[in-house]
């Protein structure tokens, strides 16, 4: 009797393991949005996908993590940009706060693209539970890592996710037309 309880908790477990690495080969296509930057001009992000990996951070200026997380990607951008990395760090201010994250940026010089979202109308889109908030997305659009959250060391993570997939772009034969 025991060997066959044995026998049915390892063919469960099994079977649990072989369902979650499934959930893991199965894609998602990033939701498409459009938005504004921070100098008024518009975004979107199915125009912006194809020539590498791209960062979304979702944060806010009243959240330190996300300001901490922020400053790290400065550094990421820097060294990836030439690789074709893009980062679109959408805030989540309201529209009472929203007029603080333009000079916000301003004073941080950030590198990258800063987007609007006052209404948290992609953050819903995206599942964003509260800020900070990564999403990881493959040069085809596909969300390849997400992460709530941060602290000191989680840019390592996001930087060896950003190298896997820059190899991945390597790797992938070019499409002939």
């Amino acid at each position: 009797m025991k060997t066959i309880v044995f026998l049915v908790l390892c063919i469960g477990l099994l079977s649990f393991v072989k369902a979650q690495e499934q959930e893991t080969e199965t894609t998602r296509k990033a939701p498409n949005f459009k938005l504004e930057n921070i100098d008024g001009k518009f975004v979107e992000l199915q125009k912006e996908i194809g020539s590498g990996p791209i960062i979304i951070s979702f944060w806010a200026t009243w959240c330190k993590p996300c300001v901490e997380e922020l400053s790290q990607y400065k550094n990421i951008f820097k060294e990836y940009e030439s690789k074709g990395l893009k980062i679109f760090a959408i805030s989540t201010d309201n529209e009472k706060t929203a007029a603080k994250v333009r000079p916000f940026v301003k004073s941080k010089a950030y590198p990258f693209t800063v987007l609007l979202d006052p209404n948290s109308e992609i953050a819903r889109k995206y599942y964003v539970p509260s800020v900070p908030y990564v999403v990881i997305l493959d040069k085809l659009g596909n969300i390849a890592y997400t992460h709530l959250g941060y602290m000191k060391g989680d840019e390592i993570k996001v930087r060896e996710k950003v190298d896997e997939l820059l190899i991945q772009n390597v790797e992938q034969p070019k499409s002939t037309l």
